[in-house]
């Protein structure tokens, strides 16, 4: 965690997140919008119809719309790590992410 803040009953939280070659975040969404900035390495972006809706290489901007209607999965299919800086804006005390099942992707 590099910076957290609660202002007016949301929770701002700015974290470092690491994912080596070959891994992913898993299946989740999130309470609250977030925003991301690829710092190395390169994103791949799949919603729940397995489909890829981003491909984010170093130096681009993402951002991830909440609610349960918008799961997704963040996979590192290249060979470098990926290093992502990300703003969660998020109702206070909510997790940073809630976990969802696979939609029946044939990864993840």
């Amino acid at each position: 965690m590099l910076w957290q803040r609660t202002v007016g009953g949301k929770d701002l939280t700015l974290r470092e997140i690491h994912l080596p070659p070959g891994t992913d975040t898993g299946w989740h969404y999130h309470d609250g919008p977030l925003y991301a900035w690829v710092r190395s390495g390169t994103l791949s972006h799949f919603d729940a119809t397995c489909a890829a809706d981003g491909v984010y290489p170093a130096g681009h901007l993402l951002d991830e719309p909440s609610g349960s209607g918008h799961v997704h999965i963040g996979r590192n299919l290249g060979s470098t790590e990926v290093v992502l800086d990300v703003l969660y804006v998020l109702p206070a005390g909510s997790p940073f992410a809630e976990d969802a099942p696979n939609p029946g992707c044939p990864f993840g």
